[in-house]
């Protein structure tokens, strides 16, 4: 197991579970306490634009990789400042004010610049694929479990909420039948559409589309038997989405999330595989807007399946007549308004 990239995810939990505190602090607390503990907290902020500036200056051996380092702390610490965030609520809907959202973009804009600045420096491919450590189930769920303790502490539970008020406000709702077939419909498009782009992958960059698929064989190699791919399915299925779309989207939009979520699948470096898990992330953050987390959840583990399964041979002509049954049914969900809508709380 890769116990760094783990501790790595754990980080910055603290962080996030601290910002709650300026939200909604102590009632204990006097007005000159209050203001201490914001100072405090945004002094503990800014110690993540510095990181990253810092780990810049350390890789200077590494031109490119120091360059967006430094650039990706220099544009988190802008977001410290209050008139930053102030345009940035123009356009997403965050609060200016919140510690908890300036919390979201300055860690989202630091993971987001780190990520881009690995694969950028260094053949990341080719090391997983040579070195990488295979995946067993208890190791996918260990990785997958820190974005589902961040939503949860991102959403305030036991800080700002109840357990209610954050199930609403992650959009978790008992899903109509609608939903469901809105969901198990996506998921065959978004399988279709992935493959789609795998065959383009191999056709026009045949040498870059090799070394995902060894990284990927190498990492994900022992999950495909039953046991691993439902482990997939469920873990990364009900994790990520309870973070990205569940916590992040609502306040950071869909394509800085969307955005974000690509880049932490770095088992697909950068190539035509990362584009396609941006736009199904795009499709996925649809389905939380137009419907809730809920069904954008049964869809990524339902994706997550038929990607482990295989739909080929004797299976695909009947899984394209039900696909197009589900697409069509779901088409008349969204056009006749059986879908619902979730009002996702503040």
């Amino acid at each position: 197991m890769a116990w760094d990239q783990v501790a790595i995810l754990l980080l910055p939990l603290p962080l996030i579970a601290a910002a709650n505190l300026p939200e909604r602090p102590p009632s204990t607390f006097n007005q000159a306490a209050v203001a201490r503990l914001r100072s405090a907290f945004w002094l503990l902020l800014a110690v993540v634009p510095a990181s990253s500036v810092a780990l810049g200056l350390l890789t200077l051996r590494r031109p490119s990789a120091a360059l967006i380092f430094v650039v990706t702390g220099l544009a988190a610490a802008s977001l410290l400042l209050y008139p930053t965030r102030a345009a940035i609520a123009r356009v997403l809907p965050i609060d200016p004010t919140s510690a908890m959202d300036a919390t979201a973009l300055v860690l989202s804009a630091v993971l987001f610049g780190s990520q881009i600045a690995s694969q950028a420096s260094s053949d990341l491919l080719a090391q997983e694929a040579g070195a990488g450590v295979a995946l067993g189930p208890l190791d996918l769920v260990t990785q997958e479990v820190p974005f589902l303790l961040a939503a949860v502490l991102g959403v305030g539970l036991f800080f700002r909420r109840s357990p209610g008020a954050a199930l609403a406000r992650l959009g978790l709702a008992r899903p109509t039948g609608w939903q469901v077939l809105l969901a198990l419909a996506a998921a065959g498009v978004f399988y279709a559409f992935g493959n789609g782009v795998d065959v383009l992958s191999h056709l026009l960059t045949p040498g870059l589309a090799g070394k995902v698929d060894a990284a990927n064989q190498r990492l994900f190699g022992q999950l495909g038997d039953p046991l691993g791919i439902a482990t997939i399915a469920l873990s990364a299925g009900i994790c990520e989405e309870l973070l990205f779309r569940g916590a992040m989207q609502p306040r950071l939009g869909v394509l800085w999330t969307s955005l974000v979520f690509a880049a932490i699948h770095t088992q697909y470096g950068l190539s035509l595989d990362s584009v396609a898990v941006f736009i199904l992330a795009i499709g996925l953050g649809l389905l939380r807007r137009f419907a809730n987390t809920t069904t954008s959840t049964i869809c990524h583990v339902a994706y997550n399946t038929l990607v482990g399964v295989t739909v080929s041979g004797v299976l695909l002509l009947p899984a394209v007549v039900v696909e197009i049954a589900l697409v069509l049914a779901g088409l008349m969900a969204f056009f006749t308004g059986k879908l619902g809508k979730l009002r996702t709380a503040p």
